[in-house]
């Protein structure tokens, strides 16, 4: 088969302890559910879930014991680090229940939902899409996938992030809103998932901003952590 234009290449992110690699389809985010972090940001932390897309190009795929570059984006002023537990989904379904939703899931990763702040706070104003704030290039840096069976009880996984070797988030899993399972059930009802679909699970509070320079170290209780620079 022949193309117009050359296809991209299919992004995909190392797995621990296999020579093949995850493809990612599509990429998920829950927004605000930690409950510390929907209040610094303004709101109760009982709201129902919600979610948005980055683009699978968005991701920074960042191989253990490295150190990936993350390029600073253009038109913003205030550059946010967000720490997520990542979801990949390994078996696909709609209408996936939450007592079944484990089933459905390959492993876990760290990943990073960066944020230009500035731009996302100019959209909610207006009232319109965040896609400008959340869904640019590079925005979704990502760790190694740990497959499920090694991976520990993430459940109850302590979740943390480090700017320069100094805390700025630290929390644990535990303490989402909307659990794992919940979350997989609210998105399969409105989307049909995909194996290679990852879900960025929502970040703890201490969100704040970064620069050029900056070293960023985020991790979860029994995965790979993810480390990046800012360039």
């Amino acid at each position: 088969m022949s193309y117009v234009v050359t296809p991209p290449a299919i992004v995909s992110v190392p797995v621990v302890g296999r020579a093949e690699r995850f493809p990612v389809h599509r990429i998920y985010c829950v927004g605000r559910n930690y409950v510390e972090h929907a209040q610094e940001m303004g709101f109760t932390g009982r709201e129902p879930p919600f979610f948005f897309l980055k683009p699978a190009s968005a991701a920074v795929v960042v191989n253990a014991g490295e150190t990936g570059a993350l390029a600073y984006p253009a038109l913003t002023q205030n550059f946010h680090h967000e720490i997520e537990l990542v979801v990949a989904i390994g078996t696909g379904g709609q209408n996936i229940k939450a007592a079944d939703a484990f089933k459905h899931i390959y492993g876990y990763g760290v990943g990073l939902d960066m944020t230009r702040r500035d731009l996302q706070g100019e959209m909610k104003k207006q009232g319109r899409p965040w896609d400008i704030g959340k869904a640019f290039e590079q925005s979704a840096p990502i760790g190694p996938i740990t497959p499920a069976a090694q991976a520990g009880d993430v459940t109850h996984a302590d979740i943390w992030l480090q700017v320069n070797g100094k805390d700025r988030q630290r929390s644990n899993v535990a303490k989402l809103i909307w659990n794992i399972g919940e979350i997989i059930e609210h998105l399969s009802a409105a989307w049909d998932l995909q194996p290679g679909d990852l879900i960025y699970s929502g970040t703890p509070e201490g969100v704040a901003a970064v620069v050029r320079g900056d070293v960023l170290e985020g991790g979860v209780t029994g995965l790979e952590t993810l480390r990046v620079r800012v360039v």
